[in-house]
């Protein structure tokens, strides 16, 4: 009588066990097998898959086979009205396509996790799942953002406007955005009319925009009955990942990704510089005690002023012009407590204030907290397609691998490929604002 046998080719820590003999079949290489390493590949970019807010709506491209690191994109450029009439029986010229090409660099990102042997044998959890749920957020949002970043770098921007004295005032630069200068209703509205008017494409009837969830709170706030929630579409089976709702023709996508500015500290301890006057001539006392640095510029501030100063970049915002000014700091006179700038800042102190305030370059008023919110419209940029084959990989070393002779070691890693590109600049418009959360908000994401 034949004996019924099991399925021999079970998957254990080393390598296969045959379950009928109970003898193990080291993996070639010291890896997963072909089956296994399917699995956790799919499962890696399905853990990942919800911090991918930026990338949904780009134009997906595979990587390139044997073509080297760089991507082409394209996309159709818009046809020129044609205003000739047609005559009777003859056929006109017609027209042709334009394809606008665009490159990106791929470049290549990727982490590890490296346990130990006591750790895989005493845990209770399986410690290559958790380090995969580890690792796909690390992934997602390391991919994510180098996506986000790239959207940053287009030239269309709004800022909204602030409360001052009781009525909203226009703000033109991130340096005197605030806590007031909160994404309203009317800027939904001019967003979308700016998208319109340029002929930007909508991605399924609306066009979209991704959120922080600090502004979406605030938004939702003012907005009221006028915000669609999407327990309120007609097709919920066709809700974008991270979507919230819908107002003035624009979808929103909430993402803690979303990117927000702030200046930080300028040294440890030190987030702001008062200034209490300004030298705007020359002053050969304080050449001298600066070594003759060239400059003739110098402010006066109220903190202990040290070398370590010297080389960073700050900003400065005058309250009363709404002006502002970037500069570097190429010296300082600790006994006087002077900062000398690397240039001209005589528009920003038109008149002497004592609100002046020096902050490190990069946020809002006196370096606060700022959001940007980018609205979208169809085909704006384009992306390495995260499903494509070799985009991304999830590597799990059995213990053993490389320089390690008493099997002490294994690692769980992900590796990918990734570039975005802007291929129409004027479909994408950034649009920066505070929020109530902005004071309490002291580094940038």
């Amino acid at each position: 009588m034949e004996m019924n046998t099991v399925n021999s080719n079970i998957h254990g820590t080393e390598g296969f066990v045959n379950a009928n003999t109970g003898v193990t079949t080291n993996y070639n290489g010291g890896g997963l097998s072909a089956e296994m390493k399917t699995f956790y590949d799919k499962t890696l970019i399905e853990l990942a898959k919800p911090n991918l807010v930026h990338m949904q709506f780009g134009q997906k491209r595979p990587i390139p086979a044997n073509g080297g690191r760089t991507v082409e994109f394209r996309r159709m450029k818009p046809l020129a009205k044609n205003l000739n009439t047609i005559t009777e029986g003859i056929t006109p010229g017609g027209t042709k396509m334009t394809v606008v090409p665009l490159t990106a660099t791929l470049n290549q990102y990727g982490d590890y996790i490296e346990q130990t042997d006591l750790i895989e044998m005493t845990s209770i959890d399986n410690t290559v799942i958790e380090a995969t749920k580890l690792l796909a957020d690390q992934a997602g949002r390391t991919i994510d953002t180098i996506v986000r970043d790239v959207l940053q770098t287009g030239t269309n921007v709004n800022y909204c406007s602030k409360i001052k004295d009781g009525v909203l005032v226009p703000v033109t630069s991130r340096a005197a955005l605030d806590e007031t200068a909160k994404l309203r209703v009317v800027d939904v509205f001019r967003a979308a009319a700016q998208l319109k008017a340029v002929n930007a494409p909508t991605i399924d009837g609306k066009y979209v925009a991704i959120i922080h969830p600090h502004v979406a709170f605030d938004l939702m706030q003012e907005a009221g009955d006028a915000w669609l929630d999407i327990k309120k579409y007609a097709e919920p089976e066709k809700i974008l990942n991270g979507e919230l709702g819908c107002l003035g023709g624009v979808r929103f996508v909430e993402s803690s990704e979303a990117k927000i500015n702030c200046s930080g500290e300028i040294l440890p301890g030190l987030k702001n510089i008062d200034i209490v006057g300004f030298n705007g001539e020359d002053n050969p006392d304080f050449y001298q005690n600066i070594d003759g640095i060239g400059t003739t510029y110098s402010l006066s501030a109220n903190q202990i002023i040290t070398s370590e100063l010297v080389g960073k970049t700050l900003q400065i915002f005058n309250p009363v012009s709404e002006t502002a000014k970037v500069f570097t700091i190429v010296g300082v006179c600790c006994s006087e407590q002077m900062i000398f700038a690397d240039r001209d800042l005589s528009d920003v102190f038109s008149t002497y204030s004592a609100h002046h305030v020096l902050s490190a370059f990069g946020g809002g008023l006196n370096g606060m907290a700022t959001y940007s919110t980018i609205f979208l419209g169809r085909d704006a940029y384009g992306i390495i397609d995260i499903n494509g084959t070799g985009t991304i990989e999830h590597i799990v070393k059995q213990r053993g691998y490389g320089n390690d002779p008493l099997n002490q070691r294994s690692s769980i890693g992900w590796k990918a490929f990734m570039c975005a590109a802007i291929l129409a600049d004027d479909y994408i418009l950034r649009v920066e604002s505070g929020s109530s959360f902005s004071p309490s908000i002291t580094e940038p994401n």
